[in-house]
């Protein structure tokens, strides 16, 4: 069980990290859902590994960046 909260820590790692770097580079918009689903992704496999170590005030952090990245894919897209 270790190694797969930390795989996922990793893996939550490269999604945030990996889609703010595209992002700031102008690769991917942060209203994508490519960016948005891997701040998602990551944001829950944060919750997890943070949860497995007893990291609550990440964990919580997490929760709330999960919460905006669920809100961002609900939004009603305007109408062109």
């Amino acid at each position: 069980m270790e190694i797969f909260v930390e795989i996922i820590g990793w893996i939550a790692s490269v999604l945030i990290v990996g889609s703010y770097f595209l992002n700031m580079r102008g690769k991917i918009l942060a209203t994508s859902p490519l960016y948005i689903w891997s701040n998602l992704l990551g944001g829950l496999f944060f919750v997890v590994n943070t949860f497995y170590h007893h990291a609550f005030p990440s964990m919580a952090v997490n929760i709330i960046w999960v919460l905006i990245a669920i809100g961002s894919l609900l939004k009603k897209k305007p109408s062109a």
